[in-house]
């Protein structure tokens, strides 16, 4: 456990795309959310816990802190942030459907931070060709996929949010600061559960 480390998990979104809300879905036995809080528990010294405002009042084991989400995520994020005590001098922010991430990966985006980085984000080679809608083929050598987690300097981060801006992730914004993100070795199975194939798909790989 490292101290002076929270994690935000960020489970408030519907689910539109799947049908419902996909953190909530049972995955060998134990929701989602919870196998992506597990991963966070090994590295942080606190969890907050971001959920839909109708799941306010529900226990939430393993969290030191539970928040109702906003409308997007950046606003949920915010809500995270603001049960995070200002001692607290790096956050790592975890998508709730983002099970398979191993406790290995998040301790490797805080030893970045730790190294002098503003952020940290897990990514991934491209291998399928990348079009543009606007024409051409873009150069997959030059991108990665992002995953989740991702880990900042507290203060960057706090900073990075000011103004209630909006983005896709964390290290966008942080970036729209001048802030520096470096990119470590994502994880080949720490997808984003989107469809109930997804889920299955997952359940496999946990089995």
């Amino acid at each position: 456990m490292s101290e002076n480390v929270w994690g935000i998990v960020v489970a408030a979104g519907s689910g539109s795309r799947f049908g419902s809300p996909k953190q909530y879905e049972v995955l060998r036995g134990r929701r989602v959310l919870d196998w992506a809080r597990q991963a966070m528990r090994t590295n942080v010294e606190g969890v907050v816990m971001v959920v839909p405002e109708d799941r306010m009042g529900k226990l939430e084991p393993g969290a030191n802190a539970v928040v109702a989400g906003g409308a997007t995520r950046s606003a949920s994020v915010r809500a995270g942030l603001s049960a995070v005590p200002d001692r607290v001098e790096i956050i790592v922010v975890h998508d709730a459907a983002r099970p398979l991430a191993r406790a290995s990966l998040v301790a490797l985006v805080i030893e970045a931070v730790r190294n002098g980085a503003d952020a940290a984000v897990p990514g991934l080679e491209v291998t399928d060709t990348i079009r543009s809608l606007d024409g051409g083929v873009l150069d997959r050598s030059q991108l990665v996929a992002v995953q989740t987690p991702q880990a900042f300097r507290a203060d960057v981060l706090r900073r990075a949010h000011e103004g209630e801006p909006e983005a896709t992730d964390d290290a966008a914004l942080v970036e729209a600061i001048g802030g520096t993100v470096v990119v470590v070795d994502g994880q080949p199975d720490n997808f984003k559960i989107t469809t109930p194939t997804d889920l299955k798909i997952a359940g496999l790989l946990l089995g």
